[in-house]
Order: C-alpha cells, then sequence, then structure tokens
C-alpha cells in the first residue's frame, strides 16, 4: 500500500468518525412510565427530562416482559451514558429470549416504541454478504510480497498469544497470593434470591471504596443510587456471612445499613459476588470527619444513631412479626464501617465478620483474633478470648468507645483548638500498626487515645468522655452495655453532668425505661463489676 493510499484512508476514517459525532441525535427527553409508581411513590407516566454531564451521553430505555403473548411494560425513562446505545435510533432487544426485555436508545422520545428482534441469521449474511462485496470490489490484483504477508499475519497473532500468557500469569499469581482454605473447592448453595433486581438493570458508575474483602461501587438501580459490594470468588465466605446476617428476622433498623439484595455475576472462575445496598453519599464517618469538623448538637446526633444501631444489632428479641432475632455480635466497629445519611444519622455497615448468637446453638466456627488491628480490644490482642456470646459485645463495645473518640477530637464545643484528624492511636503507632504494635501500647503499657483536659470543662463533652472511658475499659467484663444505652438515649441539654441523676452500677434498670434491653439475661455488667470498682 502506497503512502498516497495509507493518507487517502486515514482521511476517509477521520471524516466517517467525525461525522458520525457531529450527526449523532441529541437526548432531551424521554417516555416515562413506571409500574410499582405507588410503591416508588413516582408518577405514573409522562415524559421524563434527562439530565446528565456535559461529556456523558444521555439515552432513553424500556424494560418489559412478555407473557404468553402479553406484553407488560415495567420502566420507562432517562438512561445513563451506555455504549451499548450508541448511534441507534430505535430501541431493539438483540438478546434471543430473555426473562426481562430490555432495551436503550438515542434520541427524543426514541422509547416510545419498543421490539424484540434477536435476528442472528440476519446480521451474519449481512456480515457474510459484505465480506463477499469488499472481497470482490478491489480491482487491483493482490501480489503482496512475502515479507509483508508474513508480518500483517503472524504479528497480531504474536500480539494476542503474549497477551493470553501474561492474563494467565497475572491470574496464577492473583489466585497464589490467597490463601488456599479461603478459595471454595465447590458451589456451597444456590445463589441467594434478589427479587428486586431480578426485573431491573443495574449500572456500575465508579468505585468509591476499596478494602480487604472487596470493593464499593456507586451504581444506579433505574432511578435511584445504590451501593454495590463486590467480593472476589476468594472472599465467598464473607459475602455468604454478610447476606446471612442481613437476612436473619428484625434486621431492618434506621441505623443498620439496608439490604437490598444479593447476587451472582459471571460464571465459573470469572463469578463476581455482588452484594446491593442503599447508597449514603456522604461515606463514612471516617472520610467525614476527615473533611469536616462537628459542633455539639451533632456529635449527640451522631454518637445517639450510632449507639442505637450497636444497641439493636446486640439485641436479642422474640416474638417479631418475621420472627425472632437474635443478638448479632459485629466484630469490626470501626469509623470506616459507620456510614452517614444526609442528615448525618449513623448506620452501621460491613457484617462480613458478623456472627449471630442463637439459643441453644453454637455461634460456629470463629476465630477470636480478626477485625482491624486498631480497634482490637485487649483481649482479642493477646489472643485470651472467651467464646462467649457476651464476650464478642464487650469487645464491639471496646471499639464503639475509640469511634465515639474520634467524634469528640473533632468537635468544636470545646473552648480549645481542633486538631486534624487522626485514627485512634495514630500518634504512638502511625498509620500502619503491626499487632506487635498495639499490643505493646493497648495490652502492655495500657495506654488509650488522650481525652483532652478542655473537653472535661465542656458539661456534654465531660459526660461523653465518661462514656468513652467506660466503654474501652481494659477489663472486659468492666465494660458495662449500659455505657452504650447511655449514650443511645443522652439528650443535649445544658446541665453539667455533675447534676444529672446517676445510676450506680447495682441498680437495676427501670420497669418504664425505653432504652432497656429486650433481653434481661445480659445487661453488659458482670457480678464481679457490681462487687468492686473499675480499674482504669
Amino acid at each position: 500500500m502506497g503512502a498516497a493510499t495509507k493518507l487517502a484512508f486515514a482521511v476517509f476514517l477521520i471524516s466517517c468518525s467525525s461525522g458520525a459525532i457531529l450527526g449523532r441525535t441529541e437526548t432531551q427527553e424521554c417516555v416515562f412510565y413506571n409500574m410499582s409508581w405507588e410503591k416508588e411513590r413516582t408518577n405514573r407516566s409522562g415524559i421524563e427530562p434527562c439530565y446528565g454531564e456535559k461529556d456523558k451521553r444521555r439515552h432513553c430505555f424500556a424494560t418489559w416482559k412478555n407473557s404468553s403473548g402479553t406484553v407488560e411494560v415495567l420502566k420507562q425513562g432517562c438512561w445513563l451514558d451506555d455504549v451499548n446505545c450508541y448511534d441507534s435510533n430505535e430501541c431493539v432487544e438483540r438478546k434471543e429470549s430473555p426473562d426481562v426485555f430490555f432495551c436503550c436508545c438515542e434520541g427524543n422520545m426514541c422509547n416510545e416504541r419498543f421490539m424484540h428482534s434477536p435476528d442472528p441469521q440476519a446480521v451474519q449474511g449481512k456480515s457474510t454478504t459484505h465480506s463477499q462485496r469488499t472481497a470482490t470490489s478491489n480491482p487491483y490484483p493482490q501480489n503482496p510480497q512475502l515479507f509483508n504477508t508474513l508480518l500483517y499475519s503472524l504479528v497480531p497473532i504474536m500480539g494476542i498469544a503474549a497477551i493470553v500468557l501474561f492474563s494467565f500469569w497475572m491470574y496464577r499469581h492473583h489466585k497464589l497470593a490467597y490463601p488456599p482454605v479461603l478459595v471454595p473447592t465447590q458451589d456451597s448453595g444456590p445463589t441467594p434470591p434478589s427479587p428486586l433486581l431480578g426485573q431491573k438493570p443495574l449500572q456500575l458508575l465508579e468505585v468509591k471504596a476499596r478494602g480487604r474483602f472487596g470493593c464499593v461501587w456507586k451504581a444506579q438501580l433505574l432511578n435511584e443510587y445504590v451501593a454495590v459490594k463486590i467480593f472476589p470468588l476468594q472472599n465467598k465466605q464473607s459475602w455468604q456471612n454478610e447476606y446471612d446476617i442481613y437476612s436473619l428476622s428484625g434486621m431492618k433498623h434506621e441505623n443498620i445499613l439496608h439490604f437490598i439484595g444479593a447476587e451472582k455475576r459471571g460464571s465459573h472462575l470469572d463469578v463476581e459476588l455482588w452484594l446491593i445496598t442503599t447508597y449514603h453519599e456522604r461515606g463514612s464517618l471516617t472520610d467525614y470527619l476527615k473533611a469536616n469538623v462537628v459542633s455539639w448538637n451533632e456529635l449527640c446526633h451522631i454518637a445517639q444513631t450510632l449507639a442505637r444501631g450497636v444497641a439493636y444489632l446486640h439485641e436479642d428479641i422474640p416474638g417479631l412479626k418475621d420472627g425472632h432475632k437474635p443478638a448479632v455480635a459485629h466484630r469490626d466497629i470501626k469509623s470506616k464501617n459507620v456510614l452517614l445519611k444526609t442528615n448525618l444519622t449513623a448506620c452501621v455497615a460491613d457484617l462480613g465478620l458478623a456472627l449471630k448468637f442463637e439459643a441453644g446453638k453454637s455461634a460456629g466456627e470463629t476465630h477470636g483474633q480478626v477485625g482491624t488491628r486498631r480497634y482490637m480490644a485487649p483481649e482479642v490482642l493477646e489472643g485470651a478470648i472467651n467464646f462467649q456470646r457476651d464476650a464478642f459485645l464487650r469487645i464491639d463495645m471496646y471499639a464503639v468507645g475509640l469511634v465515639l473518640w474520634e467524634l469528640a477530637a473533632r468537635c468544636t464545643a470545646a473552648d480549645g483548638p481542633v486538631d486534624e484528624y487522626m485514627l485512634p492511636f495514630e500518634e504512638e503507632v502511625g498509620q500502619h500498626p503491626s499487632l506487635e504494635d498495639m499490643q505493646d501500647v493497648v495490652v502492655h503499657k495500657k495506654l488509650r487515645p488522650t481525652l483532652r483536659e478542655c473537653w472535661q470543662k465542656h458539661a456534654g463533652l465531660a459526660m461523653l468522655c465518661e462514656t468513652i472511658e467506660e466503654c474501652w475499659d481494659h477489663e472486659a467484663e468492666a465494660r458495662c452495655r449500659r455505657a452504650v444505652w447511655r449514650s443511645a438515649s443522652f439528650r443535649c441539654s445544658g446541665r453539667p453532668a455533675s447534676s444529672r441523676p446517676r445510676r450506680s452500677p447495682s441498680s437495676p434498670w427501670s420497669p418504664t425505661q425505653t432504652s432497656r434491653p429486650k433481653s434481661p439475661a445480659y445487661d453488659g455488667c458482670s457480678q464481679r463489676e457490681r462487687g468492686q470498682g473499675r480499674n482504669r
């Protein structure tokens, strides 16, 4: 091929692509319909204006079912930038026989009409005809040199082979990086049901966070944003455990992250395990405190709602409409696993390590030394945990104390300066402590994060400091679960801490107390604590 021919071919390609870009149809509005309009509190039908970022393309979509020839429309409306919809003026489903039909297109109101047209033979025939036309339309005889023929033939093949070998090496390297015991040798059970997702298309938008068990995506489920936590196959145990905990009776609570569904995507070694929950734009408490300080009222609201979530998780509640809610220990409470709603209401998230405790049943195989090292209680760091329900709940209480300290450290209520955000023990062990570092600081030296002197001069912060000290007491049996109940029922009054009524450790719960645990068998205070003072 001569230089002039190459130049002409390049100009032709640029002209075609420019014409396609300039000539594409801009989508500004779409037909809107929602079969579940009453439940989701939207309009039933109408015209929906499409909004989005300037550099993103907008489309229309439609979803429907076909039951014995009867078409039942599920949803119609605007759709985000999707390469599968580019330059399609008609809304056509190309799949052979899906359970739920879905199509998207470009152009105003292009989803007003939609159709199902798989027609693979026509597509194949068109491709074959085009190939034949291309082969016979060249008037010049092709007499390439042998070297050029080999070069053009072998280089792409060698490139593809190199990519395949590199991909296989990466897969083997990644697979061997995980402990063999975590890789399931066979499917341990059926895919968890996800009825809310079966009829709705789910579109991943951007990665918001990465953790030890997977990454969290912001995604769009029709007209609302959701969070999708994606686990690799090696972490199936954590995904399955989190799904099982969310599926327990009575797990719907304002201060526990709302669970939507779970799915398996892909097949064989390419399986991804998805967990879909409500999306909260403010993100985690860690991220919020890094960028913001909090007022006294904001601290109270976050602390109260966090305490209510943990307290409800710990409760054993019989007699609910959907069954008996067992007590659940979180085992990885930290500010990163506390999400904030728009109004700064806290909700507890990430139940991958959680344990449930049902009467007469074992908690199952577990390992005591789990969680985030920085938030591990002294008995966990020592490996001397008692594998009973109360012991696990007290471990959670220790971590709650550290999270409350993070809140106090970023509060503007005290007269002193507010420092930059720091994690608990960051001054002592830095950002990436080893297990030995935490054992030395927490177990041997018995240190805790500093409770600043200026906090004691503020009535509310002084009471919060007392609650924090009760939570992170070195002796596990001295950690009274009433501390978290007290912070859950605490109100931001102006009365000094010393003038508020105090309940002695030995006093029983009042029958009229609204925040009384519903399981009287455990209030977190042992006989040992009632008989002697706590060792601070």
